[in-house]
């Protein structure tokens, strides 16, 4: 599908990707081959090394990926505008860190489950949001090779040497050559992602042989074992926007296909993990009630976040009528007495040697 280099550089450190290599053999004497380019007298009139033409074009370049778009109040990306229905804002930002505190609290405080041991030399998350997974792996790997791609560079600016951050699509053909990646990892693609098994299919092309790839992700589904939230404004905001992202082409409840996309894409030593969320504080056992409260703090935010752009953009909702349905929708997350619940799933799986 791409033609081209994919990946914009977030930061004048970051990896520039490259067009893979081409596989068809060349000739051993090769044609010159003739090309009428025309030549720009104006470039002989500028100073040899092009500074004031290089840095209007790195102008440009920058303000494309910073020229968000504002709206409803909330702040959304501008590389491939569109592609992702919430928004890159300090609000949301906060979200993804309090979201990596959660993952921390139901993995036991760990970053991954695959065992890739500690001899990954290069390692790629997808989908890095804030950077805060990537930052800390490197941090516990700083002999390993870090990049994390996204379509917002909201990544700080000071990290760990051995972290690159690139402004990439996921979805686009992989531009990065004969770059390939010891680990993958990847979470909450729920809502973001068109085609989970061409993604995975490219997880595996571009990791190497023995080389793992790690998804964590949500069925977004809300259910309960007492039948609590039957009827309530909670079940009501699910039942209105698992369909309304289903209509948009995107997979809001991937969890529960990982293991079948894994397989058909080609990876072996398959294996999952399938972890309860409560929402709320409501559960008596005192791991789940603080995975409740770390949810039901990220959801206080992320309720309007997820709905916000779905329904004005495309089922016709005023801003006014998804704040007052997010607003509900708060309101039933604390309330005692109703007890929901998600299920959120990791699969990990290995590339054959």
């Amino acid at each position: 599908m791409a033609t081209s280099p994919r990946a914009t550089p977030a930061r004048a450190t970051s990896p520039r990707a490259t067009s893979p290599r081409a596989t068809s053999p060349r000739p051993a004497n090769p044609a010159p081959t003739t090309v009428n380019v025309e030549v720009d007298d104006r470039a002989t009139e500028n100073d040899s090394t092009y500074g004031d033409e290089l840095t209007t074009f790195t102008a440009s370049v920058t303000s494309s990926i910073l020229n968000y778009r504002n709206e409803n109040g909330r702040r959304y990306h501008a590389y491939h505008d569109g592609t992702y229905q919430l928004p890159n804002d300090e609000d949301e930002k906060e979200r993804l860190d309090i979201m990596h505190e959660m993952m921390l609290t139901m993995l036991d405080r760990k970053l991954f489950l695959a065992p890739i041991g500690d001899s990954a030399d290069k390692v790629l998350d997808l989908g890095t949001g804030t950077g805060v997974w990537a930052i800390d792996f490197a941090d516990m790997f700083p002999s390993t090779e870090v990049w994390g791609n996204d379509l917002s560079p909201i990544q700080p600016s000071y990290v760990p040497p051995n972290v690159k951050f690139i402004i990439d699509d996921f979805e686009d053909d992989w531009a990065y050559g004969d770059q390939k990646f010891d680990y993958i990892h990847a979470r909450y693609m729920a809502t973001t992602v068109k085609d989970f098994p061409r993604l995975l299919r490219q997880c595996y092309s571009n990791v190497t042989p023995g080389g793992w790839v790690e998804f964590q992700d949500w069925d977004t589904r809300l259910h309960s074992e007492d039948r609590s939230t039957h009827g309530t404004s909670l079940q009501q905001y699910y039942d209105l926007t698992i369909p309304a992202f289903n209509r948009l082409g995107v997979e809001p409840a991937p969890g529960p296909h990982l293991e079948g996309w894994f397989r058909e894409a080609g990876f072996v030593d398959i294996h999952v993990e399938k972890f309860l969320v409560p929402l709320g504080a409501w559960p008596k056992d005192k791991r789940l009630k603080t995975l409740g409260l770390w949810n039901m703090l990220q959801a206080d935010t992320g309720f309007e976040a997820a709905a916000m752009a779905v329904l004005t953009r495309y089922e016709g909702w005023s801003k006014e009528e998804v704040k007052i349905l997010a607003s509900k929708t708060r309101s039933d997350a604390r309330n005692p007495d109703i007890h929901g619940l998600f299920d959120f799933y990791v699969v990990y799986g290995r590339r054959p040697v």
